[in-house]
């Protein structure tokens, strides 16, 4: 239990079975008051089978029962006022704001033959000019406060193979393994850490029967990663059993290989 009471945040957990849905579900088991952000616009858009409109309020009052404070809010993290608008809305609440993830992302598919400025816009918009300027105003804050902190990005293997077919959105997460470990650097003298974690394929509400059993078979361990393995990972980043770990690309990826 953390007896602290920190404040979590969780973007992206928007859906029953994604993994912000997860990570929000283990850090309020641990005692951590929870705020997250959500943006069904973009999951219905996606054509996930478990969004729904009004999932958020009901996903609030299934948190509570872990008896932490938890609030959230419609967030369009592409817009550039963004951080602003959350961390005025997390200052409200009762407790000291520690812990940052940034699960929220934009995704989709395409090859260079498809590829326009406006769709590698709109994935730098949320991707990397979102993350980026979130955890620079945490780590701002944090540091006013001279408190501890941890920063927990979410990357997707592409500086493990090249995967094609998927530019804007490898190239925008690409970014933000460069930036994850300079901007540890930046801020490790502040007792602010910063990791991101590749979690590999994960059956978070995209995969059809067809790509699991086309996946599975690159998994050593005979299984597809679940949104539960990775929030347990982020549970053991956010800890103070972690406060030597910073500026990793975590492959937490149950050792697949394409």
């Amino acid at each position: 239990m953390n007896d602290a009471k920190k404040i979590a945040i969780i973007t992206g957990a928007s859906r029953p079975n994604g993994i912000g849905a997860a990570i929000c579900r283990e850090l309020a088991r641990e005692g951590f008051h929870i705020f997250f952000t959500h943006f069904s616009p973009y999951d219905f858009k996606t054509g996930y089978n478990d969004a729904e409109k009004n999932w958020a309020k009901s996903f609030e009052n299934e948190l509570r029962e872990h008896g932490v404070n938890v609030e959230s809010m419609e967030l369009d993290l592409s817009k550039r006022d963004a951080p602003e608008r959350l961390l005025e809305r997390v200052q409200h609440m009762t407790g000291q704001l520690s812990i940052l993830v940034n699960n929220a992302t934009h995704c989709v598919e395409m090859s260079h033959e498809q590829l326009t400025s406006d769709v590698l816009d709109e994935h730098y918009a949320v991707n990397v000019r979102g993350t980026c300027m979130l955890s620079v105003a945490i780590a701002r804050h944090l540091k006013k406060k001279a408190s501890n902190g941890r920063i927990i990005n979410f990357v997707s293997g592409q500086d493990k193979s090249p995967q094609p077919g998927n530019l804007p959105y490898i190239t925008t997460k690409g970014a933000i393994s460069a930036f994850t470990t300079s901007f540890a650097t930046e801020v490790a003298s502040h007792h602010i850490t910063v990791n991101a974690i590749d979690p590999g394929p994960t059956n978070s509400g995209y995969m059809d029967h067809a790509t699991q059993d086309f996946l599975r078979s690159k998994f050593p361990t005979g299984r597809i990663g679940t949104p539960e393995d990775a929030a347990r990972l982020v549970n053991f980043l956010a800890s103070d059993a972690a406060s030597w770990i910073t500026g990793q690309i975590i492959h937490s990826d149950g050792g697949f290989r394409d």
